[in-house]
């Protein structure tokens, strides 16, 4: 091994991609010494310009293709390399595929410590390109300029103090101004550049926080695939309905798919798609979104899945480990606006949704209202204080024969995974956005008598390393 002494940042060095690891990076040896690589796949050769050195590791981003991979391919997207948001669209599709399965298996094996997890072959997407049904895109007054080594083309507009677009990695001050992204629909590269255009010859001016001062924050863009609604977000500091009255009525007026026209004021300084208030100018201020035969009210600041087509496969799948009878009561931990819980009504007796965020609560309550379901009910609380303050609620409702999970990308805190344990349903449903810290969860169940039966990664998001994973649990 080389000590890191002789390895410097700047350095350009000579290396064979071996494969893939976290975060979309890969990984390569020098004389032994591991260098996670930015850019690389699997089998390239490639010179690298190293930017990290530390005691065991350093990091590098490639500079030059030597020998391209088998795998490589050519991306669609010419900010491909800068923008971080498709970290792997200069990988081909079925090699993403593998690399996000052994993910899991790895996290399994390492921070689970399962020796051969049960792991079923991974589920692909239909779409790989505009598939998401949701973007957001940030304002700003600095534009991101420097172009990785392949070359990327700006869009450089001379004495323009105003850009939208999306960050690159590691940088919230200033944004890569673009024109089109190829994960959502044609119709939201319109609604991008006619709002970039209205913002730069109406003079309004950015949102500071260093200042605390300017107008512009986010424009955030919905639409549903299957009633084809679209709704367009401008998420702005300040109230000043002058404004958004001329901005809805040319964009309608240019772009009519458009349904709805909301405007939120986030007047904190947090650099957040959310805010204070929602106000309508155009349409319901809502879109619906169908899956499995239920229609869902989708509100500015609603979670829905981004991937529909995937979600409804998603879903299917936890309902399918589930096994549910007519007779079963089920708990959906983590149940956000309601989606997992009236997707599976129709085949249980009665669902319980639990979950943190009052508003989220409210939007589970009108839908299953809009869908008729009436054997769901959504209660909020702090997961890891509700299941143990409610124990007297618990005791007077039926126990759960089923457990469904969903958890955020943290996981469940440790006094959840506890609760669970003690509820003891005999069957647990953990879908997952982030497979090491529902390994880690897992393995804390199994040390609880659970077994794990079997793992189903499902690629909701194509081009990034991002995976879904449900496991089925079953108490011994």
């Amino acid at each position: 091994m080389i000590p890191e002494t002789e390895l410097k940042r700047s350095d350009e060095v000579h290396l064979a991609i071996e494969a893939a690891v976290f975060e979309g990076k890969t990984v390569s040896r020098l004389d032994g010494f591991v260098i996670f690589v930015d850019g690389g796949v699997p089998g390239d050769t490639v010179t690298a310009k190293i930017t990290k050195v530390k005691k065991s590791y350093a990091e590098a981003r490639v500079v030059r293709v030597e020998q391209p991979s088998p795998l490589r391919v050519e991306p669609r997207c010419r900010y491909f390399g800068t923008c971080g948001g498709c970290k792997w669209q200069h990988v081909d599709y079925q090699a993403q595929l593998q690399f996000k399965q052994q993910q899991v298996v790895d996290a399994f094996e390492r921070i689970g410590r399962f020796l051969n997890p049960p792991i079923l072959p991974i589920i692909g997407a239909d779409e790989i390109y505009f598939y998401r049904n949701k973007m957001e895109f940030s304002f700003s007054d600095q534009q991101w300029l420097e172009s990785p080594p392949s070359g990327v083309q700006t869009n450089s507009t001379p004495n323009s103090k105003l850009f939208l677009g999306l960050h690159v990695p590691q940088r919230y001050d200033k944004v890569l101004d673009i024109q089109e992204c190829h994960l959502q629909s044609e119709i939201s590269n319109r609604v991008l550049s006619f709002t970039r255009s209205f913002a730069r010859r109406t003079g309004l001016d950015v949102y500071s926080s260093d200042r605390n001062a300017g107008y512009l924050r986010f424009l955030v863009i919905r639409q549903s695939v299957r009633t084809g609604e679209l709704m367009v977000n401008l998420v702005t500091f300040k109230d000043s309905p002058e404004v958004m009255r001329r901005f809805t009525n040319e964009l309608v007026a240019g772009i009519p798919e458009v349904t709805t026209v909301v405007n939120t004021i986030n007047s904190r300084k947090a650099q957040i798609a959310f805010g204070d208030r929602e106000l309508v100018y155009h349409g319901e201020g809502v879109i619906h979104e169908v899956l499995g035969g239920y229609r869902f009210r989708i509100s500015a600041g609603s979670f829905f899945q981004t991937n529909t087509e995937q979600a409804e496969k998603l879903y299917s799948l936890a309902a399918e480990f589930a096994e549910l009878a007519p007779e079963d009561v089920v708990y959906d931990l983590y149940s956000g606006t309601g989606s997992i819980a009236i997707f599976v009504s129709g085949r249980a007796k009665h669902v319980v949704g639990v979950e943190s965020v009052e508003s989220a609560i409210r939007d589970a309550e009108r839908n299953a209202r809009l869908n008729g379901v009436a054997n769901c009910t959504f209660v909020v609380g702090d997961l890891k204080d509700r299941l143990t303050v409610d124990r007297e609620w618990i005791a007077t409702h039926e126990k759960p024969n089923v457990m469904i999970i969903d958890p955020p990308r943290s996981g469940m805190h440790p006094r959840v995974v506890e609760e669970v344990a003690r509820l003891a349903p005999p069957c647990i449903v953990y879908v997952s956005c982030n497979p090491m810290t529902q390994a880690r969860d897992v393995k804390m169940l199994r040390e609880r008598g659970y077994d794990l039966v079997k793992l189903q990664p499902v690629d909701m998001f194509p081009h990034t390393y991002h995976v879904e994973n449900v496991a089925l649990l079953t108490l011994k």
